[in-house]
């Protein structure tokens, strides 16, 4: 059965554009971890503040995203998500002419904002295109763009501002960004795209849509998964460049090359993933890949010192976990729209931002990782990972669990 079928092919491919957007500004940021570090001075946890910006924002804004959508359209969610995107990243700019920490945390709120809403909007309509059969499958398809995009975003920071450490390097090139997202705006408004409004789900009651999705089993697993899934993979990504500098003596911008090796891992098996899907259920995969991030993330810390062979496993954590965060949403609303499993056409809008909001784990405990680092070592906070990799694996043996007690 083909993941996505030719009447969806066209509004598919412009949704699946905006996947690459978020993950460009998610690694953008990543990398202002170790540029603020080093033009203010700040400590591990002082920095981790961006992160604790851009998530929250991401918890924030999730749920007015799905009730927006809910009462427009798709598109409107679109467009609105662009639009504070852009805003975010030209604001950048009054920032560094402010030479203010905390305006810059304002602009990274805001455009992490608008990329909460792109996710809420995006992720349900994909799951939507199509058989439900299919849906993680077209999902994964839709998601192995999103690194993409985060590969863009980590060549934008290591040649226009971890090469030449300033304000003004940050500043411009998020202010660079922002203009182009206005382009891309203004091509989303003048396109045609389904609007995915359903009239009918408009008179159904948030408390008695709550009920539902908190009676789905593994609707309330995938979001308490979530929220650790993505504080693993924001802790490991963040605390990258500075793991590679200590272990390996290099400066910012060599180690983001490294970083860069990472995230190119990461895509590319999100796409092998998507293939072998065809072959293995998703939640036994996600049982592998769970397992696999849990024990090379043991290994960094037990390797402390050895250079190339603490890094060789500190990128194959980001080559095990690239399914993670598709494979969980997948599973997660996989049945919550379907009345045998008592659920109701227009609830995977809702529950989509509720896995949104679990990225709110991203948040909290990259600043909990930044605080072991600070009171013990930047090998030992990386437990941290290794805990919400092992909630992660709980979750999908109980998934696994539950289907083969439906067979």
């Amino acid at each position: 059965m083909k993941a996505v079928e030719k009447r969806y092919l066209k509004s598919f491919v412009l949704v699946t554009t905006l996947f690459l957007l978020w993950g460009l500004a998610n690694n953008m940021t990543d990398t202002l971890l170790s540029a603020f570090k080093k033009i203010m001075s700040m400590s591990d946890t002082q920095t981790s503040l961006i992160q604790f910006a851009f998530y929250g924002a991401y918890f924030c804004l999730a749920l007015p995203a799905a009730l927006f959508i809910r009462k427009h359209s798709y598109k409107s969610g679109v467009l609105l998500g662009l639009s504070l995107y852009a805003l975010g990243a030209i604001l950048f700019m009054p920032a560094a002419k402010a030479a203010s920490y905390g305006f810059y945390l304002i602009a990274i709120y805001i455009m992490a904002g608008g990329c909460s809403v792109l996710e809420t909007t995006a992720n349900p309509y994909i799951l939507s295109m199509g058989s439900p059969e299919t849906a993680t499958r077209r999902l994964n398809i839709a998601q192995a763009f999103n690194p993409i995009g985060s590969i863009l975003g980590i060549l934008l920071s290591k040649y226009f501002i971890l090469s030449d450490i300033s304000l003004y390097s940050i500043s411009g090139t998020y202010m660079t960004l922002g203009l182009v997202l206005i382009g891309i705006l203004v091509v989303m408004l003048v396109v045609k795209m389904p609007s995915g409004s359903h009239t009918a789900e408009q008179t159904t009651g948030l408390r008695a849509v709550f009920r539902r999705l908190w009676a789905n089993r593994s609707y309330r697993g995938g979001v308490v998964a979530q929220f650790f899934y993505v504080g693993a993979q924001i802790g490991v990504w963040s605390f990258t460049i500075r793991i590679v500098m200590q272990e390996l003596g290099m400066t910012e911008a060599a180690a983001s090359t490294v970083y860069l090796v990472s995230i190119i891992g990461f895509c590319l098996s999100r796409f092998i993933y998507t293939w072998l899907m065809k072959y293995f259920a998703p939640q036994r995969l996600l049982v592998f890949g769970a397992g696999m991030s849990l024990g090379c993330s043991a290994a960094v810390i037990a390797l402390a010192g050895s250079g190339w062979v603490l890094v060789c496993f500190l990128i194959l954590i980001s080559v095990f976990m690239s399914l993670m965060f598709p494979t969980i949403y997948g599973l997660a609303l996989e049945n919550v729209e379907r009345p045998e499993a008592g659920g109701q056409p227009g609830d995977a809008k809702i529950g989509a931002s509720g896995l949104i909001m679990a990225i709110l784990g991203g948040a909290l405990l990259t600043p909990l990782q930044g605080f072991v680092s600070d009171t013990f070592s930047i090998h030992i906070s990386f437990f941290v990972p290794l805990a919400c990799f092992t909630v992660v694996l709980i979750y999908a043996l109980s998934v696994n669990k539950l289907k083969n007690e439906k067979k």
